[in-house]
């Protein structure tokens, strides 16, 4: 170190109050910590919400129909205008249309070992909407069985209600596959039989769903209706807790399954949350800038004669804001990278947590972050700076 830099370093640790530097350190951690820390949590919360790992195959999917009341009873049928409004909202990825069966059915076992028969309805979707792949799954004008898919539900209510009070035998989803099934259909030429085979289980459509090929041939066929218009269509969201998607379902008198959108409040809250870190960390970033600025105004007003001398004796204030720059600046790298390596900590911590939740986020903290972390040292740098060379002017 130059005699000159020796002299100046004594200069400012004589002039430096060392209480003043700490409470302007501990202010521009808590605010590095605030504001890095609602980056954060916004990375967090988008990959919590949209990263592929954390999508639900069955939340992610919405049944919807209109709400049953005095005013919609026998007029809940959907309008080829309220599915276009539905489809084009910035919340829908994709919308089916469930189409129902214009015929009556009935199911009953040939088994004497199983016996059952039951009143049933048809539905059917388009297959992109389906949970269930299966090779089976496919109807044609030559078929000989009608592949069926079947509401979890169903069985449940079967193992746990029908059977326990029949005394019947409770089934697996293995037994019922293979179970033969004889389907009726009332149609205007008589009774029409085929066979039935359940070819997989779904959570996602409560509905006895059958291909979409034979759905349209049996309503030409078997239909005792008009073509009438849908009464439920299904959708595919990235975020089932979309409060947008809450309020347009209100507004328009629709429903859905209400598990999948109880999420709702809490994202509002969330939202507020988050909104509310981003504004206290911005607010703290300020207050933080605002004491190093008189921290450096009081370091360089306290050695006004000193400086003042030392340019008479030929130091250029362009070397005085050099070396200042160096006494002031690095702190705040430190202090901006010890920030980033505590939310790093936390952040792996946070990991497994919620991968016991069967949740997931990324182990290391997110680049935005990081970017977050240059764009505030460029921000301090700018300030320093700013305040260091202003301050030297004044007291030339």
């Amino acid at each position: 170190m130059n005699p000159l830099n020796q002299l100046l370093k004594k200069l400012i640790k004589t002039s430096t109050g060392r209480t003043r530097f700490i409470l302007a350190g501990v202010g521009l951690s808590v605010a590095l910590l605030l504001i890095l820390s609602a980056v954060q949590i916004q990375a967090n919360y988008n990959e919590l919400l949209y990263s592929k790992t954390n999508q639900d195959s069955i939340a992610n999917f919405l049944v919807i129909n209109k709400t049953i009341n005095d005013k919609t009873v026998g007029a809940t049928n959907l309008s080829d205008a309220e599915i276009a409004d539905l489809k084009k909202q910035p919340f829908v990825d994709e919308l089916g249309v469930l189409t129902p069966s214009r015929f009556k059915v009935a199911a009953q076992s040939v088994s004497d070992q199983i016996p059952f028969y039951s009143d049933i309805f048809f539905e059917s979707v388009p297959d992109e909407f389906i949970d269930v792949k299966s090779a089976d799954w496919k109807w044609d004008a030559n078929s000989n069985f009608i592949p069926m898919i079947v509401p979890n539900q169903f069985l449940d209510m079967y193992n746990f209600g029908f059977a326990t009070s029949q005394n019947l035998p409770q089934l697996t989803q293995e037994l019922v596959k293979n179970l033969p099934m004889e389907i009726k259909i009332k149609s205007p030429l008589g009774r029409q039989i085929y066979y039935g085979k359940v070819v997989g289980f779904s959570d996602r459509i409560s509905s006895v769903l059958v291909p979409k090929p034979f759905m349209d041939w049996a309503n030409a066929q078997f239909g005792t209706q008009e073509n009438t218009k849908p009464s439920r269509i299904v959708i595919r969201t990235k975020d089932p807790g979309n409060p947008l998607l809450v309020s347009y379902l209100d507004k328009h008198g629709l429903t859905t399954d209400a598990d999948k959108t109880r999420f709702s409040k809490y994202r509002q809250i969330v939202d507020a949350v988050v909104n509310i870190s981003w504004l206290t960390g911005a607010l703290m970033l300020l207050f933080a800038l605002l004491i190093f600025t008189l921290f450096i105004e009081l370091t360089v007003a306290s050695c006004k004669e000193e400086i003042g001398l030392l340019i008479t004796l030929g130091a250029a204030p362009q070397q005085l804001q050099k070396f200042l720059m160096k006494q002031f600046f690095p702190p705040n790298i430190i202090l901006t990278v010890a920030a980033l390596i505590i939310l790093a900590v936390l952040q792996f911590i946070l990991r497994g947590f919620l991968q016991s939740q069967n949740m997931y986020v990324s182990a290391s903290i997110s680049y935005t972050t990081i970017i977050a972390g240059i764009l505030i040292l460029a921000v301090l740098w700018v300030v320093n700076r700013w305040s260091i060379k202003k301050y030297i002017n004044l007291n030339q």
